[in-house]
């Protein structure tokens, strides 16, 4: 069997920044840094519980847009935690917005949605309370 592994790839105004709150607010663990010549980041790796995800800086001449570049972020993240809670308040303490309230949810799962400092949406979910 061919070994495979998708890696979403966030494109953000400043990678650094960016790391420190995916580390503060989600828990992430940095795995992986590649810097370019000017020694900015080019990629940072991160890894939550088993899945990773990247952040690279927008780099317009590659085609790499930021949501703010595009007016909106055309993919949606969601992270399922323990806490949905307590993560979206890590997350609107660190400077990202609610976009639809974390409540318990008619298909039995507690979520929300909540827009992150960098444009990006993140879906919320967990068990109800």
């Amino acid at each position: 069997m061919t070994h495979h592994r998708i890696l979403p790839r966030l494109i953000v105004p400043d990678p650094d920044r960016a790391s420190a709150y995916y580390r503060d607010a989600l828990g992430a663990e940095e795995v992986f840094r590649a810097l370019g010549d000017d020694g900015r980041p080019t990629v940072v790796e991160h890894r939550l519980g088993g899945s990773s995800f990247r952040v690279s800086p927008a780099v317009p001449a590659w085609g790499w847009l930021s949501p703010d570049d595009l007016g909106g972020s055309a993919v949606l993240m969601e992270i399922e935690v323990d806490d949905p809670d307590g993560t979206g308040a890590r997350m609107t303490a660190d400077g990202a917005e609610v976009a639809v309230p974390i409540e318990n949810r008619p298909y039995g799962k507690r979520s929300g949605r909540i827009r992150d400092p960098f444009g990006h949406l993140w879906i919320i979910t967990g068990e109800p309370r």
